[in-house]
Parts: C-alpha cells; structure tokens; sequence
C-alpha cells in the first residue's frame, strides 16, 4: 500500500492536491481527526483495502496536532510505509491568495494574516522536515502542480523537491523580483538593430541564428550549463525547492528569449526536477 500524507500551508493547494491523486485513483481522506488516524490505517492495510491511501492533514488539526509526530513514529516503528507531500508557498504568495478569497486564516483570528501564516509555519516545521516531497507551489499554474503529481506518484520518476523557472526579461523594464540568478546577455548581438528582425522574438529561428552568430553565444551556453551542473545538485543539498534563473537584454524580446529557450532545452534533458519557461516581456 502506498500511504501519503499531504500536508503544508494553508492556501498552497493541498485541497487541488488532494482532488488530483483521487484523479489518479488514491482514496482520499481530508481532515481526518489525528486520534482516528491509527484505527483508520489499520484497516486501510488489510488484504483487499484499497492499495493508494492519501490522507489531507494540516493545521485545521488544532491542538491535535503535535500528536500526529507520535502516530509517525508509531508507523515507522510497526513498519507502515508512508510519504509525506508538503505543499508551500512564499508568504507574500499566501497572503494575496487570501485577499484575492477574502477567507480568513484559520490562526489569523482577529490579528493579521501575515502572524498567523508564521504561527503555522512554526506549527508544521516537524512535518516539513521530515517531508519525502516539498512542492513549492508560488509559482506553480494548476496544470503544472498536476504534472509534478503524476511524476511522483504515477511515473514514480526520482523527485528531487526542486522547480526551476527559466525566465526571460527586459532590464529596461526592472530585473524580476523572484531571480535567484540573473545573467546579462546584453553582449550578444542585437537583432533589434536590424529592421527585419526588429519585430520578430527570440522564438523564431531567423533571430536565433543572428544572436548566436559567432560562437559567443554558445561558447556562453556551454559555461552556462556547467555553472548549472554544479549549481542545481548543491542547491538539492541545501534544500531549495524554488528556483528562477533570470536572463535579461534590454526589452527581453530578442537575445534573452534565445539564451532561455536554449538553457531550457539543455535542462529539460534532466527529469529529477521540475521545469517551466516564462517570457515576461516578449510581448512588450
């Protein structure tokens, strides 16, 4: 039987999480009161009981809670495998969710919402340090969640809690707040000075070709990809789970689109980590 308990932040998707693994043929409890959880388990690993069991767990729990470390151990003690998901998301993230909901945080009370997503956070520390799986769900659109999802529990690919966001931007219209590496490929070429390619994107293969005229380009893509080799298994190590590496030009429609797409390509080779492109200002 494969036994997960899905936990994390209020507002991070546990509830679309919880909807998807039914979608992919788990049966699914939510909120199930901590001291039932034991009888329940003993009867979901009888013969015949159901072989995918997801159980939806979090701070709704109240002060039932700190119990559920002791159930844990109980299980690793008789040998009842489990694994824990554990959505998140940035603070900032969560609190424009509950704006945008208009619910109220379930610690919040009458205070603000920002204390009561860090009471929460301390609340729930003992269960992402002993997560199996952190989905950083910031920048996540639902598809893509459902796409981690399915790696994890239908292809059961290696899942190293890491999603990287490949980004393209204009640094005339700011560097993006999120990055946590940016690159300046304002060095290239411009397609922008000439008037046939002036309208075209980095998406196209006309402009492609003239930005890595020369060999800079690649020559810079092949440093690139070993900063990244070396970069990506480090940040596992250190336990990231969200990462932006930002290229700029000066609109972001040209040379950065280019160098993104490329660096994306050579990324996309890799299947132990999440993986999107974004465009922010191609269109400008």
């Amino acid at each position: 039987m494969r036994l997960v308990v899905v936990t994390g932040m209020s507002g991070a998707g546990k509830t679309i999480a919880l909807k998807m693994l039914e979608d992919m043929g788990f049966y699914c409890v939510d909120n199930l009161p901590i001291s039932l959880l034991e009888p329940f388990v003993q009867l979901a690993v009888r013969p015949g009981a159901s072989d995918k069991v997801a159980l939806g767990i979090d701070i709704r729990s109240g002060q039932e809670l700190p119990q559920l470390q002791h159930v844990l151990e109980d299980w690793k003690a008789n040998g009842i495998p489990y694994q824990i998901l554990f959505l998140d998301a940035k603070d900032e993230t969560l609190v424009k969710r509950y704006k945008e909901t208009r619910r109220s945080h379930p610690l919040a009370g009458r205070g603000r919402l920002d204390g009561g997503i860090r009471q929460e956070r301390e609340k729930l520390e003992f269960l992402k340090e002993d997560a199996d799986y952190i989905i950083d769900t910031s920048q996540l659109l639902t598809r893509e969640l459902r796409q981690e999802l399915e790696k994890i529990f239908l292809n059961n690919q290696d899942y190293e809690n890491l999603y990287i966001t490949v980004l393209s931007f204009g640094f005339k219209y700011g560097i993006p707040t999120d990055a946590d590496l940016v690159f300046d490929v304002r060095f290239l070429p411009n397609p922008y000075y000439v008037d046939s390619l002036r309208q075209h994107t980095g998406e196209e293969a006309e402009v492609q070709a003239y930005v890595r005229q020369g060999g800079t380009a690649d020559a810079f893509l092949l440093k690139l990809y070993d900063l990244m080799e070396f970069l990506i298994p480090n940040y596992v190590l250190e336990g990231k789970n969200q990462l932006v590496i930002a290229v700029g030009c000066t609109g972001g429609r040209h040379r950065s689109v280019t160098i993104a797409n490329a660096l994306y390509q050579y990324l996309s080779n890799h299947e132990e980590f999440g993986l999107k492109i974004e465009h922010r200002d191609i269109s400008r």
